[in-house]
């Protein structure tokens, strides 16, 4: 019998009833589906652009790798740093599909600042913010100044090609690196053609009767530096945004979850020790050389070794320092044990320990060992290492003599007593010798007295003195004195 159910007048079969909820329960699963939120992470790059940056921003990479299609937003406010270590930034950010990275501008994005920037997929800035001026500079007595084409050529480059990957200006990015191009706006036919001065000066005749305008974008001597409104009226910002959350709603992304990647008190620890590498490594130089001065192994020891230990696992963590790095440095201080321990003075085996622990420190700070001639930076680079390592020497051994010299001898008048105040003047020891005699006794000379001699009193033979007064030989003397061990005699009047 065919089973129906009545609803409002209509009737149902069972079947029917059942292809119904399946209906429903399918579309509310789908619909469910289809409103998840979309995960957008946040990479926070703030501060000086260092190793430690580096390293961080590698391992947020692998933290997204969770959810390959979330957007990555990389937050920006720096003013640039390392050369190196934005390199390294921009070859993990490049690892991100273009349409999946956002550059967002917090305040500033200059120097190595822009370079990262320009990585990513989309650039928005917020309002008054800045981006540019990533002409590669040295610090000279003089101060900064800019370096020669030869470092130039291979930042441009590096510029040129993210441009062309991103769909930013070619000419106006590579004008952020050098001071010499001069990029003008020229309108030819309706169309607007950025160019600088050499590809306006190979126009040909007729191609300039159909220039309409021409605007000085990039005067000359100037590097480009844009502000927000200027980075979108000239094709690098997408946008002025607010906030994060103001910039998503703008390009349509609705239903969102922002998961912040934020550095951890291990990574912001080792950022601030690589800071004060330089200022660990003279303490530990100087607590080697104070021990080397010193009999056996003591404090000095351990906290040279701590603290050479601590910059080196520093450098071991952002990536720079490895296993030979660490053997070099060993040896080094095996050499120096060596010097210590076993051969007197100090010659080969110290200047050698020396030299090893040198070796390691300097390549402990860089993650090359012998610079690439097509990459000038790197021998800069290892120019200032050598400065920091060898100033670090200098200055320890300077630190060392002064402590050596004015501090180590004021702690031994501050330690606890009791001390021994007095002298040892008027004090007297009573000998086997001096026991047998008596003031008074007589005797005689057996040898001469010129003051000190030999005298036979009672059948003994004592050492005696004048009172300054040479003797002959069977002089009759008496004691006249007995001062300590001392039997002070005289002649005896009338004989």
């Amino acid at each position: 019998m065919n089973q129906r159910l009545h609803i409002r007048g209509s009737s149902l079969t069972f079947p029917g009833l059942f292809v119904i909820v399946f209906a429903v329960i399918f579309l509310s699963v789908t619909s469910g589906l289809s409103e998840s939120k979309q995960t957008v992470y946040v990479i926070s790059i703030s501060g000086e652009v260092d190793p430690g940056m580096a390293a961080f921003v590698g391992r947020a990479y692998e933290e997204t790798l969770e959810n390959p299609d979330g957007l990555v937003v990389v937050e920006i406010n720096t003013f640039g740093g390392r050369v190196d270590s934005a390199l390294e930034i921009v070859d993990t950010l490049l690892k991100f599909p273009k349409q999946r990275s956002i550059a967002f501008v917090e305040k500033k994005a200059i120097s190595a600042g822009s370079l990262i920037a320009l990585a990513c997929g989309k650039l928005v800035m917020k309002p008054a913010t800045t981006i540019g001026d990533c002409a590669p500079i040295s610090i000279t007595q003089k101060g900064p100044q800019m370096m020669g084409e030869k470092f130039q050529s291979p930042l441009r480059a590096k510029f040129r090609a993210l441009a062309k990957r991103n769909g930013y200006p070619v000419k106006l990015a590579e004008a952020m690196v050098s001071a010499d191009k001069e990029i003008f706006e020229v309108v030819i036919n309706g169309k607007k053609i950025l160019m600088d001065a050499s590809d306006y000066k190979d126009l040909t005749d007729e191609e300039k009767k159909k220039v309409v305008s021409k605007k000085t974008i990039v005067e000359e001597g100037e590097l480009l530096t844009m502000h927000a409104e200027e980075a979108v009226e000239l094709g690098f910002s997408e946008m002025t945004a607010t906030s994060i959350d103001d910039m998503l709603g703008q390009m349509g992304v609705k239903n969102y979850e922002q998961v912040l990647i934020e550095q951890t008190w291990s990574e912001a620890m080792v950022r601030f020790i690589g800071s004060i590498s330089p200022i660990l490594m003279m303490i530990g130089l100087a607590a080697l050389y104070m021990e080397m001065k010193a009999p056996g192994f003591g404090l000095p020891g351990l906290i040279g070794i701590f603290c050479l230990a601590v910059v080196f696992l520093n450098q071991y963590l952002v990536g720079l320092a490895d296993y030979a790095e660490l053997l070099i440095i060993l040896f080094g201080l095996v050499l120096m044990g060596i010097e210590v321990f076993v051969l007197p003075g100090f010659g080969i085996a110290g200047f050698a320990g020396i030299v090893c622990i040198a070796v390691g420190m300097i390549l402990s700070l860089q993650g090359f060992v012998l610079p690439d001639p097509s990459i000038p930076w790197e021998m800069d680079l290892l120019m200032h290492n050598i400065a920091v390592v060898l100033g670090a020497y200098i200055v320890a051994f300077f630190i060392a003599l002064l402590f050596l010299r004015y501090v180590l001898p004021r702690f031994s008048t501050k330690q606890k007593g009791p001390y021994l105040k007095t002298t040892l003047k008027g004090a007297h020891a009573d000998s086997t010798e001096t026991a047998k005699i008596r003031v008074g006794d007589k005797g005689i000379a057996i040898s001469y007295l010129r003051p000190a001699g030999k005298a036979d009193f009672n059948d003994d033979l004592f050492d005696v003195v004048t009172e300054g007064e040479f003797m002959e030989k069977g002089t009759d003397i008496k004691v006249s004195a007995i001062k300590g061990n001392r039997i002070v005699v005289s002649r005896i009047e009338g004989k």
